[in-house]
């Protein structure tokens, strides 16, 4: 594959697409489509390493070296329940108990890809602070480029833009009833996402996947 240099690349757990979760997001998505365009875009997932412009001299050769070297370091590890949440005022799915692999997963994968990245520029930093960050936020955003990692991490995967709060007593039942039967379903973690943002503002596109195997 070949990146262009507005491309960026993010690091994600994404339900396979056969997956119950995955079927019902997508029938979601295609039912509420003025709810979850920002969702859709960037592909129903959990976030371990946010999208990132690759710095100069790396390509989509070197975050496959990295994706196996963090691939080779992880073993598959079973997910804990997922529920549907409010965060920060979007729906989304959260794990319902604290799951130390999924933590340490997520660590690795900022840590060791970190060196790929490019700096954020003025744009984005502001963006990631408009709705404000605390102490530790800012601190991992001007060190890691995203304010949402190590500490302060929070496994979601999304599945609206912000909610008025009578959309969201409204239809937080309605996810619920949604995603009931699909949510029974016992899952492991066992491989690593990499998605591509082609341009800015396209879809992002799933580009590897990567089992976990260490």
């Amino acid at each position: 594959m070949i990146l262009g240099p507005r491309a960026r690349v993010a690091f994600y757990y994404a339900p396979a697409s056969e997956d119950p979760l995955s079927v019902a997001a997508a029938s979601w998505y295609a039912a509420y489509p003025w709810l979850t365009e920002d969702a859709r875009r960037y592909g129903f997932h959990a976030t371990l390493k946010p999208p990132m412009r690759l710095r100069e001299g790396c390509g989509w050769v070197d975050v496959l070296d990295v994706a196996a070297m963090i691939a080779t370091s992880v073993p598959p590890f079973a997910l804990p329940p997922l529920a549907v949440a409010d965060v920060f005022g979007f729906l989304a799915l959260r794990e319902t108990e604290p799951c130390p692999a999924l933590q340490a997963f997520a660590d690795v994968c900022v840590a060791i890809a970190d060196p790929l990245r490019a700096l954020p520029d003025e744009a984005e930093l502001a963006r990631r602070r408009r709705n404000g960050l605390s102490r530790a936020e800012e601190a991992n955003l001007s060190r890691w480029g995203y304010p949402y990692v190590f500490a302060t991490f929070f496994f979601h995967l999304t599945l609206t833009r912000r909610l008025a709060a009578e959309e969201m007593a409204a239809l937080r039942p309605e996810a619920e009833r949604h995603f009931a039967a699909a949510l029974v379903h016992a899952r492991m973690v066992s491989d690593l996402c990499l998605f591509v943002e082609p341009e800015p503002g396209v879809e992002l596109v799933l580009g590897k996947r990567i089992a976990l195997c260490g």
